[in-house]
C-alpha cells in the first residue's frame, strides 16, 4: 500500500514557488508604474510651474513651444489656435492656425484630452516635425469665453507613449494652467 501513495507535497511547493513566482511579478510591475507615474507627475508640474512663472507672453509661447517637450519629455510640443483667419498667415514656430471647429472635430465637444498611440502626426498641428510623430496627445486649452479655443498638441516618436489607457487628470491639469496663464496675459490692463 505504500509504494502506491504519491507525494504531493513536491507538487505543492512547485505550485507555491509559481504562485510566489507571480506575485513578485506583480510586485515588481506595480513599483515601477508608480515610479514612472511620479515621474510623470513630476514632469507635469515642473511644466506647469515653468508656464506659471513666464516674465511675458512672448516667454511663456517660447516655453511652451520649445521647453516643454524637453520638461514632459516627449519630441514636440505645439499650439494650435483656432482662428477665421487664413491657416496660411505666418505664426511664430510652433504655433499654427486652426479651423474653427477644429478641437471639437478632433476632441468631440464633451472631451478635453485624447490620447492615441499609433497614429501619424498632422502637419495642421505638428507642422514641419509631423513626419517624427507616432503618438500624441492633445490638449483642449480653453483662455475664455470669447477667446478661441486652443489645442495643445504633444508628440511623440515612440508609438505608445500616449496610450488611451492612461489617465489624463495631469495632462488636463497642465491644460488647465496653459489656459488659466494666457487668459491671464491677454487680460486688458495686464
Amino acid at each position: 500500500v505504500g509504494e502506491e501513495v504519491v507525494d504531493f507535497q513536491h507538487f505543492m511547493i512547485e505550485r507555491l514557488r509559481g504562485e510566489l513566482a507571480r506575485v513578485n511579478l506583480e510586485h515588481r510591475t506595480l513599483i515601477a508604474a508608480s515610479r514612472g507615474n511620479l515621474s510623470s507627475q513630476g514632469r507635469v508640474h515642473k511644466a506647469a510651474l515653468a508656464i506659471l512663472a513666464a516674465p511675458s507672453f512672448e516667454q511663456l509661447l517660447q516655453i511652451v513651444t520649445t521647453d516643454l517637450a524637453v520638461l514632459l519629455d516627449v519630441d514636440i510640443v505645439t499650439l494650435g489656435v483656432e482662428s477665421s483667419a487664413s491657416p496660411t498667415r505666418l505664426m511664430p514656430h510652433g504655433i499654427h492656425l486652426l479651423r474653427a471647429g477644429t478641437v471639437d472635430a478632433l476632441l468631440g465637444a464633451d472631451r478635453n484630452v485624447l490620447l492615441q498611440a499609433d497614429l501619424p502626426g498632422d502637419a495642421a498641428l505638428f507642422g514641419g516635425a509631423a513626419g517624427l510623430v507616432r503618438s500624441q496627445a492633445l490638449l483642449r486649452i480653453s483662455i475664455g469665453r470669447n477667446a478661441p479655443t486652443g489645442l495643445l498638441c504633444i508628440g511623440a516618436r515612440r508609438v505608445g507613449r500616449f496610450n488611451p489607457g492612461l489617465g489624463t487628470e495631469l495632462l488636463a491639469f497642465l491644460s488647465r494652467v496653459l489656459g488659466i496663464t494666457i487668459s491671464q496675459w491677454l487680460s486688458p490692463g495686464r
